[in-house]
């Protein structure tokens, strides 16, 4: 119940009025520590989530961690294509799944808000980039190669390893 009260809330949150924006912060306030919250209003501050966008327009979201990257799945919560949020970072593992001591983590929340924000650091995957990555690379490594192409440790053609 409190986390659909979260969603609605999430949802409704729309970039175009600033004062509106503050108004639904204070809303999330009452639904989330204050700690989870900050993380996640300084994780999209600092621009680190990620939305990576096929040619089909299927998206995926990362979100830039201190020390790694996490693949996060916000969730769709129409009524006919329920799909649950999901992080890959141990704080959701334990804190939501585990011990339910949390709604979502701080990565999920991000994601979340700056989907409804437009805050999303969009970046095209092209096919000839994915055609690298299952020549050249295991399925398992797909997101390193995208946020090491995001960070600039890799020019964007260069995906393959020599």
């Amino acid at each position: 119940m409190i986390l659909s009260t979260a969603d609605v809330v999430i949802d409704s949150i729309d970039s175009a009025d600033e004062d509106d924006v503050d108004e639904y912060i204070e809303k999330l306030r009452f639904l989330f520590s204050e700690n989870l919250l900050l993380a996640a209003l300084d994780l999209i501050d600092r621009d680190s989530v990620i939305k990576f966008v096929t040619p089909w327009k299927h998206s995926t979201y990362h979100v830039l961690g201190s020390t790694t990257t996490y693949t996060v799945f916000p969730g769709n919560s129409s009524v006919s294509d329920k799909l649950p949020a999901y992080c890959t970072c141990p704080a959701f593992a334990y804190s939501v799944l585990l011990s339910g001591s949390e709604l979502m983590c701080k990565h999920l929340l991000a994601t979340k808000i700056a989907i409804q924000l437009s805050r999303c650091i969009e970046r095209p995957v092209t096919r000839d980039d994915l055609a690298d990555i299952a020549v050249r690379r295991p399925v398992y490594s797909l997101p390193t190669v995208f946020l090491d192409t995001v960070r600039g440790d890799l020019p964007a053609r260069s995906l393959a390893i020599k």
